[in-house]
């Protein structure tokens, strides 16, 4: 299996910090070896869940902005319709912003928008969504999220026939960067943990998205570097 050409990132998801903390867990993170904070939106709608607005990511980016300058939030939008969260969001200081495409009669006109308001953006692939939807608009896209959970909810197990889609991503960001500067990075988002991000990479991944396997142990710096040497190994 092919391996990314870009270095790996570790992007902490929020859903799993502690929301009375929240600035201080973020830079938490950060210090402990994160390159991304994960933003995980859910409307109640799309899935079973509700979460964050605009408001917080705006008051997050702010503070970042000032405390860690230069660390992205990476959005991802678990909501329909999606183009007004696009809008609001990117306002609110998001880096990129992905979602899914059956949350939007348009697809390539939402990636468009996030892409005109000055946002990297992508789609989300639910385990059991195919990868046909990017067929057309490879051109306007810069991140493909593979879901390895059903999304709704943190502390999911890794569904392992996940590493067959990120290695099929794999395949076709690397027909569309050669011989490019172009940068698509393939995001794994659910489950994943030290145990098995040695296998996620091997896949193909590039930019793991972990929760509960990081917001959940006591030691953040511990937990990055474990992921690390385990790629490193790989």
């Amino acid at each position: 299996m092919a391996r990314s050409p870009f270095a790996p990132i570790i992007a902490p998801s929020i859903l799993s910090a502690d929301m009375t903390r929240l600035g201080e867990e973020c830079e938490a993170v950060i210090d402990a070896g994160a390159e991304w904070i994960h933003f995980d939106v859910m409307d109640n709608h799309y899935v079973p869940n509700l979460t964050f607005g605009p408001p917080v990511c705006a008051a997050l980016a702010k503070r970042l902005a000032t405390s860690r300058p230069g660390i992205p939030i990476d959005v991802h939008l678990m909501c329909e319709p999606v183009d007004e969260l696009i809008r609001g969001f990117a306002e609110a200081g998001a880096a990129s912003i992905t979602f899914h495409p059956e949350a939007t009669r348009h697809v390539d006109r939402s990636l468009a928008l996030a892409r005109d308001l000055g946002c990297k953006t992508g789609l989300v692939f639910n385990p059991a969504t195919s990868l046909e939807w990017l067929k057309y608009v490879l051109d306007k896209i810069d991140i493909i999220q593979i879901m390895s959970v059903n999304p709704g909810f943190g502390g999911q197990s890794f569904i392992n026939e996940s590493l067959g889609k990120i290695a099929e991503a794999r395949d076709i960001v690397d027909m569309v960067v050669a011989d490019t500067d172009r940068e698509i990075r393939i995001e794994v988002d659910g489950g994943v943990k030290a145990a098995n991000i040695a296998d996620i990479y091997a896949a193909g991944a590039d930019t793991f998205v972990a929760g509960s396997a990081i917001f959940g142990t006591d030691d953040y710096a511990s937990t990055i570097a474990e992921m690390r040497r385990a790629i490193e190994a790989a």
